[in-house]
């Protein structure tokens, strides 16, 4: 991975802008909000772990970007141990819970599981996932961890531009649920950029898991408001599911791409899907196509929409389902569904192979003794459900609204298991040393980016921020993981640094173009190169990656 290529030229200029990559030699920390990044550095200084680091930034951050994450939502994580020089997976989402079934909603008329309200709220799992990751790794005291935080969210903290955005939105979307305006809402409105915003019911949640760690969340009070809560507004959340809830310890997996090993976690996530995309791509000489070329776009949208498919059909929690993920992410497969992809033409349909056997935060952090983690977390729609249990200061996610309703489908809703999820965490390593750690956060747009970010590195040549800074392409309308099909070749949407000429070409491929706001992630890396740590932090969002 060289560092020439389709970045931006502070000499000759070049199609898209960029920043310089960040560089420390002792630790880095990358996060989507600069406060986050700070707190993580400072850990780091005072002796504590890369995850040390990311436990405190993620407590920080579901204060500070509660329009994406929060100890109501669940984590993902990849974590890369130097004394032993392996890779470790944490699995920290949680189930539906154990007394819902399809049959209430067939019987409620329901065709399928609402996007809010008590229905799609499952076990949260962040909170075990922080103390699972500490006992396993941290150095410093689990308390320490959170009284930045705490501290924050009793004094109050500057509101930045892009969660202002967002908490606007999510107040018309809100307002009418119970207890939200209460932590919230001030003088009938949310806070606006650069406004100070004070959390007291959420830093005194914290205080009690600060001192108690897993059992001051998921036993005793708050455990048992929340489950009173949900069942009080028609739910099904039991103090016992949230009592019986433990995250799991899971491998990595991962693919060869030219050279370098990518990691993802297996399902129930869809980090799989990004393997799958760079095993069908690694069939064509991209670098001889270049990133602005409609001829590379349009091979990246047919391969995903073949990796959808198999997402669609495929992926679901392992506890519960057979999911082969050797066969799907094994060169030999994508050599046979590589065959499907017309050069000149779109899919207009996608089906999955036959096998013979929306908003997110991600951060990311090294530190002085070779460890490094990929760290992801998520209350799924913003948010979430909108169910903000009362007193306690946050919102209870809504990622059950992903089960399918359809009893004969892997990812059908059953009491105990847990859904497709979408947020993933990636690892890179080469000749099985450490090389880097990175993830975008937005939905269905995740493996797209983790693929495009291998590729804009590996194939076209770009630096560490540049492979986040080029402009992204994210197509969406492939098949879902409940039971839609998709059946018009999906729409395209690519951001404006393409240029018109290579739409006018991409259209008369035949895609279906489409401008969204907001929907091609936030990226945030840390690579490490001849001994020292590189940063990368998304330009698009108000993220920040600080090294010392």
């Amino acid at each position: 991975m060289s560092n020439s290529g389709y970045g931006y030229d502070r000499i000759t200029g070049e199609k898209f802008a960029s920043r310089s990559e960040i560089i420390g030699q002792n630790g880095m920390v990358a996060t989507s909000h600069p406060l986050a990044t700070q707190i993580g550095l400072d850990i780091l200084k005072k002796g504590g772990t890369a995850i040390d680091a990311a436990i405190a930034a993620n407590i920080a951050l579901g204060l500070m970007e509660p329009t994406g994450n929060g100890i109501g939502g669940d984590l993902f994580a990849i974590i890369w141990d130097a004394k032993t020089k392996k890779l470790h997976g944490l699995n920290a989402s949680g189930p539906a819970p154990k007394n819902i079934t399809i049959d209430y909603f067939v019987e409620q008329g329901l065709k399928k599981i609402p996007s809010y309200g008590p229905l799609p709220v499952t076990v949260p799992g962040v909170v075990d996932g922080w103390v699972k990751l500490h006992e396993k790794f941290g150095k410093i005291d689990f308390k320490s961890l959170f009284e930045p935080t705490i501290e924050y969210a009793k004094s109050g903290f500057p509101i930045t531009e892009t969660i202002a955005y967002y908490l606007d939105r999510s107040q018309k979307r809100f307002e009418s649920y119970p207890n939200f305006n209460n932590v919230w809402v001030k003088n009938g409105r949310m806070p606006k950029k650069g406004e100070i915003f004070k959390n007291p019911q959420l830093a005194k949640t914290l205080e009690i898991i600060a001192l108690k760690g897993r059992a001051g969340f998921y036993e005793g009070p708050i455990a048992q408001t929340m489950a009173d809560f949900i069942q009080s507004q028609g739910g099904f959340l039991t103090y016992e599911d949230l009592a019986s809830f433990h995250s799991e310890w899971t491998p990595p997996v991962s693919s060869n791409y030219r050279g370098y090993d990518v990691w993802e976690l297996p399902p129930n996530g869809q980090g799989i899907a990004a393997l799958q995309i760079l095993n069908l791509l690694e069939n064509y000489d991209l670098k001889s196509l270049g990133l602005f070329s409609a001829e590379y776009i349009h091979l990246f949208t047919e391969a995903k929409k073949l990796a959808f498919a198999d997402r669609a059909k495929y992926y679901a929690d392992p506890l519960f389902e057979n999911i082969p993920v050797e066969q799907l992410i094994s060169k030999s497969y994508a050599k046979e569904r590589v065959k499907l992809i017309d050069v000149n033409d779109v899919a207009q349909t996608d089906e999955a192979g036959v096998l013979k056997n929306g908003d997110t935060i991600y951060l990311t952090a090294a530190d002085q003794y070779g460890n490094m983690i990929s760290l992801i977390q998520s209350n799924y729609r913003g948010m979430g459900s909108g169910m903000v249990p009362p007193g306690l200061g946050f919102m209870l996610q809504d990622r059950g609204e992903l089960f399918s309703l359809d009893k004969n489908h892997k990812n059908a809703l059953k009491g105990g298991k847990r859904p497709f999820h979408t947020i993933i965490p990636a690892f890179v390593t080469k000749d099985g040393e450490p090389f880097m750690s990175f993830g975008v956060m937005g939905g269905a747009t995740q493996p797209q980016a983790h693929a495009q970010i291998i590729i804009n590195m590996i194939d076209f040549g770009l630096n560490l921020q540049e492979a986040g800074d080029a402009p992204r392409i994210v197509h969406s309308g492939s098949s879902q993981p409940t039971d839609e099909i998709m059946k018009d070749g999906g729409t395209l949407s690519i951001e404006s640094g393409f240029g018109i000429e290579i739409e006018k070409q991409l259209l008369k491929k035949g895609h279906n173009l489409k401008y969204e706001k907001g929907i091609f992630g936030g990226y945030q890396a840390i690579m490490l190169k001849d001994g020292v740590y590189y940063g990368a932090s998304e330009t698009r969002k108000d993220g920040q990656a600080s090294g010392y």
